[in-house]
């Protein structure tokens, strides 16, 4: 027969001080895995979030992003009537030829300055992305200096705010609009007419990429096919979503480091548990002899050990995960490897992260409850009752 659960539970609270401490370990361990977990997603989620399954991107050939991408405006001129590119309301290809680089600006945290996208696009650039609004003020107009900063560049960086003024290439420019584009990169970019900026930048000619939209889902993998077989164009076409999937990596090395050091630290409590499991055995060695006495089978004392050691480090996880749920829609930034520049976005703990963190404070529970849970179901009834 199985001991009752009630048993396992009133000897963690008898054993209140011990409970906590090791509970505590577990749980900052957790809460360790947790924080990584939520920033990758959330740095996922970003990049998922950003781009249209119509929209196709064309650089130079050879080129991994739009910030080392030569694209010339012969090229886009070549390109913008190809068969399957749909058309606006006008009657214009919805062909966005864009400029893509970077610039320094104060952050809160960092005085010195953090490298930001600046985009220079066409009004025809910003109605192709769709779910991008205006919070406040209004877009630029063409042949000014002026630009739209996304929302997290207008949290972050004091500079940026509507009616400041920015340096950008050989000019100084107006901050006149604040644009949101949901959890979409766009967040973490600042927008400004491609004319007037690539005239700054004396870069006229040789700009970065060209956004197209395709008709439909079918003509997506046909343009993109033409495109790339057009040796007198020499680009490389894929899919804009395909394009920001690939800048995912940016988190891996915060991934990697992360579950590493939560590994160490789980051991380490894993280690936290199994001494606090044999304390218990030790403390309870007539209880045992008496289990037994009374019928308890060496089994049932064995799953009895490692449930209240399931308990102790479900106790933790639930604690961990209460501890970095403050972390949750949190906003942060991390570097770009692709851009060169910060993106940012917001921590995400969702359902299966916090599973994911219950699941592996049980296995650190398992693992330092068993050899102490063995320990007890070992001991021999006269042994056990002799011992203090």
């Amino acid at each position: 027969m199985a001991l009752p659960f009630a048993y396992n539970w009133r000897n963690l609270v008898v054993r209140r001080t011990t409970t906590a401490m090791t509970a505590l370990g577990i749980a900052l361990t957790v809460a360790v895995l947790l924080a990584v977990v939520a920033l990758v997603e959330g740095l996922h989620r970003a990049f998922e979030a950003t781009g249209n399954p119509l929209h196709v991107l064309v650089m130079r050939k050879g080129s991994e992003s739009e910030l080392s991408s030569n694209f010339t405006r012969e090229m886009y001129q070549d390109l913008k009537f190809k068969p399957g590119i749909a058309r606006a309301a006008s009657g214009d290809p919805k062909a966005s030829l864009e400029m893509v680089t970077v610039v320094s600006l104060a952050r809160i945290d960092s005085p010195e300055g953090m490298n930001v996208t600046l985009r220079g696009l066409s009004p025809t650039g910003v109605e192709m992305r769709e779910g991008l609004t205006l919070l406040r003020g209004r877009w630029f107009e063409t042949g000014r200096r002026e630009v739209v900063v996304g929302a997290s560049i207008a949290e972050r960086f004091p500079d940026a705010e509507i009616g400041k003024k920015i340096h950008l290439g050989q000019s100084d420019w107006d901050v006149v609009g604040v644009m949101e584009a949901g959890r979409g990169v766009a967040n973490s970019e600042i927008f400004a007419d491609l004319n007037q900026l690539s005239a700054d930048y004396n870069r006229v000619e040789v700009l970065s990429s060209c956004l197209i939209e395709a008709t439909d889902e079918v003509a997506v993998q046909a343009l993109i096919n033409d495109l790339n077989n057009d040796r007198r164009l020499n680009v490389n076409a894929r899919t804009e979503r395909e394009y920001y999937e690939t800048q995912k990596a940016s988190g891996a090395p915060i991934q990697y480091i992360g579950t590493l050091v939560a590994v160490i630290m789980a051991i380490g409590s894993s280690f936290a548990a199994m001494n606090t499991m044999y304390a218990a055995v030790a403390r309870r060695a007539r209880e045992i002899g008496t289990l037994r006495v009374l019928g308890f089978s060496r089994g049932s004392i064995l799953l009895s050990f490692l449930i209240e050691s399931l308990l102790l480090s479900a106790l933790g996880g639930l604690v961990g995960c209460l501890l970095i749920l403050s972390l949750n829609g949190m906003t942060t930034g991390i570097g770009n490897f692709v851009t060169f520049s910060e993106i940012a976005f917001n921590f995400h703990l969702g359902p299966k992260g916090i599973g994911s963190g219950i699941l592996f404070s049980l296995i650190m529970g398992a693992v330092g409850g068993l050899a102490p849970a063995l320990m007890a179901a070992r001991k021999e009834i006269l042994t056990a009752l002799r011992e203090t």
